[in-house]
């Protein structure tokens, strides 16, 4: 049975499945869609929320140097991925990887793993999403009843157990977003990329004009001291504070690995696929430096501890026109996140059940649309039903966590195949090599540590789930162990 757990797909077999288009998806993407495909996951709840609550929790204007630690392990771990997918340009990200390096097993866990990172993002993502529309909506006089707005579960965190919320029954604006963009996403993965290259535009024009507008107003007093002194209490400011802040503010690099999704419905997989990966990480990566900096030079960090810190940034200029303008971005930037992560999680279902691993049904391809509409519409339901009933706090927990061991399993496939596939071609090769995928390994698991207890038990009991799905349906109708 060990042997069988830990059997290996054969690496010819994914070579020859990447350039089989029996599979039956649509080859639409350009380089640029994949691009903007990873600057739509990347830019959304990071930059329009989490960069106040990290400065003003955390790190305070020194939140550039939290962005650069995420960033630095991201770099590492976007490497690994964009020679894996140049080499293997076929859907399922790391859990094809995986299989291809570590075993069926391990892909499994990996797979499973990313089912956090896709389907819990795309929830937690669409309750900030609703949290926009409702406060934008409200400006203009059309007010919505909490109880519809409002999640009726929540997450105590003194008690470290579930509570039911005051007056909330359901979020129904986070349910119709996943609604909306489920329909997008099976009626064709072309028409979803051209939306997506659309928000993405205004969501880029709107952080650009912040930027631009707001160097003028910046006050290099707020600067000082750029490491805000330690207040006694491990991860509250200083450099342990500075390390805290890159494990929260990690959440908003998570996506740019869901380029590698799209990899069997790439025109040129093998060229595309690395310029789609890096593209969107360095753009996104100069872009939160820059906005970090901006906004920690205008408003002092311990004032932008709120929901809508950039909102909080543009007020504070007077420019109040700008206002709502940040807010058409945000919810630009947030529907660009859901779309990408919805994207992405059918198209790892579709794999696991080609490998016979999950239930054929998740590989039925639309025979007009060409996309994998009925795992697109499991998910699509799963997330409604998570968006409706469960808050940011509950939701965005396990995304961290899910994300970097799939990143971690990424790097370390990297190492794997240079040593048993070492005359395989690489279109892209990964730099400094074993260097970057070990120093991809540590900072990724080394980011981890930084994650509360809570985290961690939850991601126990969901992989021990997985493990009993694994054992009762995957073993048995696995293709690789049946052949």
């Amino acid at each position: 049975m060990k042997d069988q757990l830990f059997k290996v797909k054969p690496f010819q077999q994914l070579i020859d499945e990447s350039t089989n288009d029996s599979h039956g998806l649509k080859r639409a993407l350009t380089a640029t869609n994949l691009v903007t495909l990873g600057i739509g996951a990347i830019i959304g709840a990071g930059i329009f929320v989490l960069t106040g609550e990290v400065a003003a929790n955390y790190a305070g204007p020194a939140i550039v140097i939290s962005f650069l630690i995420s960033g630095l392990a991201c770099a590492c771990a976007g490497l690994c991925y964009a020679e894996l997918a140049s080499m293997i340009p076929i859907s399922g990200s790391a859990y094809t990887y995986s299989y291809a390096t570590l075993g069926e097993f391990f892909a499994w866990i990996i797979g499973w793993d990313l089912i956090v990172e896709y389907l819990f993002a795309a929830s937690t993502v669409s309750v900030g999403w609703s949290g926009y529309v409702v406060s934008f909506l409200g400006n203009f006089g059309v007010h919505f009843p909490k109880s519809l707005t409002t999640a009726p579960i929540v997450y105590n965190e003194l008690t470290n157990g579930f509570e039911m919320s005051q007056g909330g029954i359901i979020n129904i604006p986070a349910i119709f977003i996943v609604f909306l963009v489920t329909i997008l996403l099976v009626v064709g993965i072309k028409e979803s990329a051209r939306f997506n290259n659309v928000i993405v535009f205004i969501k880029l024009a709107v952080i650009l004009i912040f930027i631009f507008v707001g160097i003028a107003y910046i006050n290099t007093d707020n600067w000082h001291p750029f490491i805000p002194e330690n207040t006694g209490a491990f991860g509250s400011f200083g450099l342990s504070g500075v390390f805290r802040g890159a494990a929260v503010i990690f959440f908003a690099y998570i996506g740019f690995d869901a380029v590698s999704t799209a990899a069997q419905e790439a025109k040129n997989p093998q060229r595309d696929l690395p310029r789609g990966i890096l593209g969107s990480l360095i753009v996104c990566t100069i872009l939160y430096i820059f906005v970090a900096l901006i906004l920690t030079g205008i408003v002092p960090y311990n004032l932008l501890g709120v929901p809508d810190p950039i909102a909080v940034g543009v007020d504070a200029t007077g420019i109040t026109w700008l206002a709502p303008l940040i807010k058409i971005g945000a919810i630009a930037g947030l529907s660009s996140v859901i779309l990408v992560m919805l994207m992405g999680q059918p198209r790892i279902f579709f794999s696991m059940a080609k490998d016979g691993l999950l239930p054929s049904v998740f590989s039925k391809v639309h025979g007009k649309y060409k996309t994998p509409y009925m795992s697109t519409i499991i998910v699509g339901v799963m997330s409604m039903v998570l968006a409706g009933l469960f808050p940011i706090g509950v939701l965005s927990k396990l995304v961290s966590l899910g994300t970097l061991l799939a990143f971690a399993a990424v790097c370390l496939a990297i190492l794997i195949l240079r040593k048993k596939q070492p005359n395989a071609v690489r279109p892209f090769k990964t730099p400094f090599s074993p260097y970057i995928p070990i120093l991809g390994i540590v900072s990724c698991l080394g980011v981890t540590a930084f994650l509360n207890a809570y985290a961690w038990i939850t991601m126990g009991v969901w992989m021990i789930l997985g493990l009993i799905i694994y054992f009762a349906y995957g073993y048995k109708h696995s293709k690789l162990r049946n052949t």
